[in-house]
């Protein structure tokens, strides 16, 4: 899968050593590596933890650095008094992912410290193995235009079967969440299309007929390609009201899907609308999916509690960090609710925190959307991952301490812009 890359042996380094003695922050750093911002934790043992955002947040620098006077001085293992301090002053997605990409990274320099792997730290492994979810949009998008009929979908779909990484569940976009599809149709739904500044997700509305027997013919050719085999969920929206979003749900039935998500709301949303969520879920067989924006356990509670969903998706770099995610869905568990994290652009260090978390969380835990190295050369800095990373749909968890992910400094040096050339030193 790596050819031309380091060996096995190098993939899995040698264990750093344990921290001795206390372990004080000296420097809170971020550079935008590739597209992904990165930050590293830098302690006084000379051990560093990392963390990262989403691709599509470079501007998060300058909001990672606003936290760093509360961090220098602390002890890196006193993972919750650190987050105590800082958690309140994050904000729903995007504003909550600086926060959480320095959670992340506290626990890999816990996990360091104490020569522990970060899952240990959770509370240990309930699984050996975990499941990632395939997306097409970070699978296939980047080659081939998104899908916009029947045909489309279902050569989507048979993309996604024929992957490497042999996903046994895959979610494809539709709907409102797919701005090619609904516009390729004339009068797709009642309302214009949003032709302003580049916000995500702006178009919402009332669906003709002829919008949403489109999304329903989709749907069904994504079911028929790819088989019985392989899970199928729709990334949906936002923007659909609840009228349309029942007869979808209740359309689309008979193709036993893994959920239906953010139909009502969802990226770049403040607010997730619980008691309009449970309209739909209420109405349907089809579970039904929100979370992605969502920031710290207080604004999931409402969608806990009145059952408003099925599936909750926070995601680990925008809700508060892996330890905040278990806390959701060990409440979650009790309420009977399904949890799928989100996570499709978290970086390779995003994907080895979900790695961790996802071998601790409780048994609603279905998989995490899996996020791929943007720029291809990610692969090409890090040591520790798996080669392959998925295995016949499946990632094996590692025990190396911290998240068991290390940068190869000097190649990565060599990604680095001008203004970030100290990150490593």
């Amino acid at each position: 899968m790596f050819g031309g890359r380091a060996s096995a042996a190098a993939m899995n380094p040698p264990e750093a050593a344990k921290a001795s003695g206390p372990i004080k922050i000296t420097d809170l750093k971020c550079a935008v590596i590739g597209r992904n911002p990165t930050v590293r934790i830098v302690t006084d043992q000379g051990i560093s933890g990392y963390g990262q955002a989403e691709t599509a947040k470079p501007y998060l620098k300058p909001t990672v650095l606003f936290y760093k006077p509360y961090l220098v001085g602390e002890d890196p293992t006193n993972v919750a008094a650190i987050m105590l301090k800082i958690r309140r002053m994050g904000a729903t997605k995007p504003w909550g992912a600086a926060i959480s990409a320095i959670e992340i990274a506290l626990w890999d320099v816990a996990g360091q410290a104490a020569g522990l792997p970060v899952h240990k730290l959770l509370g240990g492994k309930i699984r050996d193995r975990v499941r990632p979810y395939g997306n097409t949009e970070n699978n296939i998008g980047a080659t081939m235009t998104m899908p916009k009929t029947p045909q489309d979908y279902a050569e989507f779909a048979g993309k996604m079967k024929e992957a490497k990484e042999g996903y046994t569940l895959v979610k494809m976009p539709i709907g409102f969440h797919n701005t090619p599809m609904m516009t390729a149709i004339p009068n797709a739904w009642y309302g214009s299309q949003w032709h302003g500044p580049a916000a995500p997700y702006m178009d919402r509305g009332l669906m003709t007929e002829r919008g949403i027997d489109n999304c329903i013919a989709c749907a069904e050719a994504s079911r028929k390609a790819l088989g019985d085999d392989i899970g199928l969920a729709f990334d949906c929206g936002p923007g659909w009201v609840v009228k349309d979003a029942i007869r979808f749900a209740r359309a689309v039935e008979p193709l036993k899907l893994a959920w239906l998500e953010d139909l009502i709301t969802g990226d770049y949303e403040p607010y997730p609308k619980p008691q309009v969520f449970k309209q739909v879920t209420d109405s349907t067989t089809t579970p039904i999916h929100t979370g992605e924006e969502l920031y710290l356990r207080e604004n999931c509670m409402e969608l806990i509690e009145t059952q408003a969903v099925n599936v909750l998706g926070p995601d680990p770099e925008d809700v508060g960090g892996i330890a905040e995610l278990k806390w959701i869905a060990e409440y979650a568990d009790l309420h009977g609710i399904l949890v799928a994290p989100h996570g499709i652009f978290d970086g390779l260090f995003g994907v080895a925190a979900q790695v961790h978390m996802g071998a601790a969380l409780p048994q609603n835990y279905i998989a995490f959307e899996y996020a791929k190295g943007q720029p291809e050369w990610w692969y090409d800095i890090v040591d520790g991952l798996p080669d392959p990373v998925v295995k016949n749909g499946f990632i094996d968890v590692w025990d190396r301490p911290g998240l068991g992910l290390t940068f190869r400094v000097e190649q990565a040096k060599a990604h680095l812009a001008d203004e970030d050339r100290g990150f490593f030193d």
